[in-house]
């Protein structure tokens, strides 16, 4: 599947459960193991594994592999590997300690919104 039909998919399929705050990162420029890195939110542990299942069924339902699922269990930070593409589903707070976004930037340290978030009590 094409890279740019399997992003639209994974977007669609996360729009469709009501995603919050979907981020699409290139990443083709800083490793040769994914070209895109997809983030979202999910409000509780049940959304979260309800977007990423989605996802996996509507990649399946396209043709696409589902090379692996991580985090299910406690659906706080759900991981799906599409090969060219990985998903994370995260629960707010996660989303905001880990800060892959700027990660995958380079344009802050993961430490900074980690602060960020401690001092608006976000985060613990």
């Amino acid at each position: 599947m094409d890279i740019n039909a399997l992003q639209a998919l994974v977007i669609d399929a996360l729009e469709d459960i009501k995603a919050k705050d979907i981020e699409v990162i290139d990443t083709s420029k800083f490793n040769s193991l994914f070209d895109r890195l997809v983030i979202a939110s999910g409000d509780s542990n049940r959304q979260t594994r309800a977007l990423a299942r989605n996802v996996q069924e509507k990649v399946k339902e396209a043709g696409g592999t589902v090379v692996s699922v991580e985090g299910e269990d406690t659906g706080e930070w759900v991981l799906v590997d599409l090969g060219d593409v990985v998903v994370h589903v995260m629960q707010p707070a996660v989303r905001a300690y880990y800060n892959l976004e700027e990660l995958w930037s380079g344009s802050a340290k993961p430490s900074d919104k980690a602060a960020a978030a401690r001092a608006r009590g976000t985060l613990r």
